[in-house]
């Protein structure tokens, strides 16, 4: 395992705790980046892939997925300091032709709403146009047929296929292609010189890992690798755990201006609460560790998943990459122990609590997305959550991976859960009701899934 000399024990400890974890999990590779008081750490570890194995390093290209989405909101905020665009006024002001399934929503849609997940529609809806410069358009086009859930602006759920619209918004003012408006305004600017969108001839050209998941015990590499181009906006950023501190540096407003600080505040301004302890800022998930401020986003591609946070106030960011579905564990341990090692601190920890057994039935239903399930059903008197994936990523012809195991859930709060063990350990389930008082929805990783009336 290779990594870059370091003479600070803090950044050891990490990675000693993070290569345990590692092999614990089956996770063939990650990469870690560490600021902390103008000082950088960084570390690779592992492989890139099983089938064709290279020592991953600090400047080994991953897909960050999601927290691509703080690219395509950081471009938007150029365009609105530029005049070009207003937050608050309608999409179909930009695209006069937007159309979606819901005519209130089609005319009353704002930036603001992609920015922050309330549009209130199904949107995990994954597609591929092709690699033209039309992908775009036509994934937009497309978005109209999905189905509104919950009504525009109140309830956040997150959205990816709210972010291809903003990315689409961002071809239009600027009369260019996404990523060439990207690279542009936002790369070259930057200096992120290991930072790209697939497809790419020059991507190909470094060291990239690629994903793994684990199917009956065993790790294999994922296929297919791209998400397709109508994704780039919304999970297609490819980079290193280098170049994402020097994207924290920026957002932290150390060094280029390439957006003002009022503007920079603006995104880290709390917009709606986001479920669990979350909050939503333009595009940035927002949490509490004691007196701290946390700031970040995570991505999940086809066997990658990465964490990204940064603490202002702190002068601190950390970047960590995986190349495996599992690493999602991985991301959410390194943070809880990078607070634990810098600042011995902590997230909140819900404390789970007793409710009688004859209340547990009202909860145990089916609750569907077109990507995923979840089946709750209640034995030895607590609730036990099923994750059945659909399929659907990156196309819509795409098989379902493997299951999860069944994970035990209790209530914390009223109509709210934490999941005590399985690869979603800790995470946050909330039920929401409609006015008749009945359970409507369930929350869980961040999306609202819909309740099915028992057979």
């Amino acid at each position: 395992m290779k990594k870059t000399p370091s003479t600070d024990p803090k950044f050891d400890e990490l990675c000693t705790r993070l290569q345990t974890e590692m092999k614990r999990l089956k996770i063939p590779g990650a990469a870690i980046g560490i600021l902390h008081e103008g000082q950088e750490f960084y570390a690779g570890f592992g492989k890139t892939s099983l089938e064709n194995p290279l020592p991953v390093t600090p400047d080994t290209l991953f897909q960050v997925g999601s927290i691509s989405k703080t690219f395509t909101a950081t471009l938007l905020m150029q365009l609105m300091e530029a005049g070009k665009l207003k937050l608050d006024s309608p999409v179909r002001k930009i695209l006069p032709k937007f159309k979606m399934s819901d005519k209130e929503v089609e005319k009353s849609l704002t930036t603001r709403h992609l920015l922050t997940h309330t549009g209130g529609w199904i949107g995990d809806y994954f597609n591929d146009f092709g690699n033209g410069d039309d992908a775009l358009k036509l994934m937009v086009k497309s978005i109209r047929k999905l189905p509104q859930i919950t009504p525009l602006g109140t309830t956040w759920s997150y959205n990816n296929a709210g972010f291809n619209i903003a990315a689409r918004i961002v071809e239009v003012l600027t009369g260019q292609p996404y990523e060439t408006a990207a690279q542009q305004m936002l790369l070259t600017p930057l200096g992120l010189q290991m930072t790209f969108f697939y497809p790419s001839d020059i991507l190909i050209t470094h060291r990239f890992v690629v994903g793994h998941q684990t199917d009956q015990g065993k790790v294999k590499v994922t296929r297919p690798w791209a998400i397709g181009r109508a994704g780039n906006g919304v999970g297609g950023v490819v980079s290193t755990v280098q170049d994402l501190i020097k994207y924290a540096q920026f957002h932290m407003g150390q060094g280029d201006s390439t957006l003002s600080r009022a503007s920079l505040d603006e995104m880290k301004t709390i917009q709606v609460q986001a479920g669990g302890f979350n909050k939503m800022g333009i595009s940035w998930f927002i949490r509490q560790a004691d007196d701290l401020t946390i700031y970040g986003h995570g991505g999940a591609t086809h066997g990658q998943q990465a964490g990204f946070h940064f603490i202002p106030q702190k002068e601190f960011a950390l970047a960590i990459l995986t190349n495996a579905d599992e690493g999602g564990t991985l991301t959410d341990k390194a943070l809880k122990w990078a607070l634990e090692l810098y600042f011995q601190s902590s997230l909140p920890n819900p404390e789970p609590i007793e409710i009688p057994a004859a209340e547990l039935d009202e909860y145990a239903a089916l609750y569907e997305l077109p990507l995923s399930a979840i089946d709750i059903r209640v034995e030895d008197n607590q609730l036990v959550l099923q994750d059945i994936p659909r399929g659907g990523f990156p196309t819509p012809e795409t098989p379902p991976g493997p299951a999860m195991p069944a994970m035990r859930a209790k209530f914390f709060a009223k109509d709210r859960i934490v999941i005590l063990d399985g690869p979603s350990q800790g995470a946050i389930g909330e039920f929401l009701r409609n006015d008749a008082g009945k359970i409507a929805f369930l929350r869980i990783g961040g999306r609202i899934h819909v309740w099915q009336a028992p057979d």
